[in-house]
């Protein structure tokens, strides 16, 4: 199907579109920051982005490169230290949204992003935890953006750097766990939710062009379709112009 946005900028906005204005959002670098940028030129205002190196309610005129990029403390409503963005704002659950990506995400919403293989003899050793395990536990809701196939959406992640749902209901109490985890994971083919009863991810809607068995095809396991399958609204012509005007229209 050719449509006049790429899978990537639907995503993007598909994720943006989640988050509303008057919220707190910790937001990741890559995908999550682009979203949450994004939201904050179109819809959402008054989101209030908080990254980790400690720089709250943030509005950065370009998209930052790092946590340490210079424009988010530059924009910042206030500064304050990395402990004191963990200590007081996250740990006691006073942020809404946790913007998360991930390496690999199994069925349960569990984040990957540490290594690929053992952990001992790993294949590919990637960034790491960063606060992601804090901001998976705290938040009072976890968005993941990622772009969805086999290698990534796979049965069990080879590691669990951020417990979305462990191995389903009950894990998240059991473990002390503050927040909701996972509520949302957004790809490039559809959005998932996590099943009210099994919290088993359960693809809820697909993109304009995209079948339920495109979505199975990009998953290491056997998906489970809502039956009520919904279709993702197209980018307005708003939403694109502000997004390529970040991305520079070279991807995100």
């Amino acid at each position: 199907m050719t449509t006049g946005y790429t899978s990537d900028e639907i995503m993007t906005v598909a994720a943006a579109r989640a988050l509303t204005s008057e919220t707190a959002c910790f937001v990741g670098i890559g995908l999550p920051s682009t979203a949450a940028n994004l939201a904050v030129r179109t819809h959402a205002p008054g989101l209030w982005m908080i990254y980790e190196s400690g720089t709250l309610g943030t509005r950065p005129d370009t998209l930052p490169l790092s946590i340490g990029d210079g424009v988010l403390a530059e924009t910042a409503d206030t500064v304050v230290s990395v402990p004191e963005v963990f200590n007081y704002w996250l740990q006691p659950g006073r942020i809404d949204v946790g913007f998360l990506g991930a390496a690999q995400i199994d069925r349960y919403a569990n984040i990957n992003t540490t290594v690929i293989g053992d952990y001992a003899d790993p294949a590919v050793r990637l960034p790491g935890a960063g606060g992601a395990p804090e901001i998976a536990a705290s938040c009072r809701e976890v968005v993941v953006i990622v772009r969805q196939s086999r290698r990534t959406f796979v049965e069990k992640v080879d590691f669990v750097t951020s417990v979305g749902h462990g191995s389903g209901p009950g894990d998240r109490e059991r473990l002390g766990l503050r927040g909701a985890g996972p509520t949302r994971v957004i790809t490039d083919l559809g959005v998932l939710q996590p099943d009210p009863a099994t919290r088993e991810l359960t693809l809820v809607q697909v993109h304009p062009g995209v079948t339920a068995e495109d979505a199975r095809a990009a998953t290491g396991w056997d998906l489970a379709v809502a039956p009520d399958l919904a279709t993702t609204p197209e980018p307005t012509s708003e939403e694109l112009a502000v997004l390529r005007s970040l991305t520079g229209r070279g991807g995100v």
